[in-house]
């Protein structure tokens, strides 16, 4: 990606954008319970690494729409569940050389409730931080003798979602200390960096203006417990990769790809900002 530097307008437009909205878009006090059982944790005070940036994180859910919020609340009525099925589908399949399915090593989907809460994570044995999904196709290729998936196909994103929902009531705790911490530093880097021509960070929006609107939405703190999120806007699953994606893309800069090094440690620093809150994926945002 290319940073744009010397360009002085572009905060004077953020802050244009946010004034001409002359509303604020306060986190709803409420309480996430999905299908009247499963308690979320959606707000709680920040981690320790957040000190002097933030004293309380939330969901993203809080600051959505009464009916989103409500239609996330009851997997009848959540058209990511859709996804989650066909998913469940794929964990029961055997596939490629060895003839495995996922379920063969893991058992039953339900007894990975512990994986989504700690991922992106460093591996041992290949001496790199992964993610979920990076974990995944290192499953298919050599326990199963499948093809990768892509990286933010629908077969991938649709195991993520399963994964993420046989995880919620857990909440996320992502280690960023030890041989994960200088991926961690990378992406801290990243988020904090402005890039394209209109000069922003992922700060600028999600930590120094959330709660304000901007065009026809209104910004949270960009928390990614909730991912792959359904989007009311394309209708489909999204990967935290592919937000990412757009939302540089938006500052019109070049961006970095999905599963690129780059991304993968700016979701280990995004994903540490929300450790604390509840895994609630597949969440509905707009």
């Amino acid at each position: 990606m290319r940073k744009l530097t010397g360009l002085k307008v572009p905060g004077a437009l953020l802050a244009t954008l946010l004034a001409t909205s002359a509303v604020m878009a306060d986190p709803v006090d409420d309480t996430l319970t999905i299908n009247g059982e499963t308690e979320i944790v959606v707000r709680t005070a920040a981690p320790e690494h957040l000190s002097g940036a933030m004293s309380e994180i939330m969901s993203g859910w809080l600051f959505r729409e009464d009916d989103t919020r409500i239609m996330q609340a009851d997997d009848f009525d959540n058209p990511g569940m859709i996804f989650v099925e066909l998913a469940e589908d794929s964990w029961n399949m055997a596939e490629g050389s060895n003839g495995k399915s996922c379920a063969d090593c893991h058992g039953a989907s339900a007894d990975m409730s512990e994986v989504r809460p700690t991922y992106p994570k460093w591996n041992e044995t290949a001496g790199e931080v992964r993610t979920l999904e990076m974990q995944i196709n290192d499953c298919r290729t050599n326990q199963m003798g499948a093809e990768e998936w892509k990286y933010t196909g629908n077969d991938m994103v649709n195991m993520t979602a399963l994964l993420a929902s046989v995880s919620r009531g857990n909440v996320v705790n992502v280690a960023i200390d030890g041989p994960a911490q200088s991926t961690w530093e990378q992406g801290k880097e990243i988020y904090y960096t402005r890039y394209g021509q209109l000069n922003l960070s992922c700060s600028n929006c999600h930590e120094d203006n959330y709660g304000n609107m901007i065009r026809a939405d209104h910004l949270s703190q960009g928390q990614i417990n909730g991912f792959p999120v359904y989007r009311l806007k394309n209708t489909k699953l999204n990967s935290a990769h592919d937000r990412f994606k757009g939302c540089i893309r938006d500052t019109r800069a070049e961006t970095f790809s999905p599963g690129s090094p780059e991304f993968v440690a700016l979701e280990l620093y995004v994903a540490s900002r929300g450790n604390g809150l509840g895994v609630e994926g597949p969440a509905i945002r707009n």
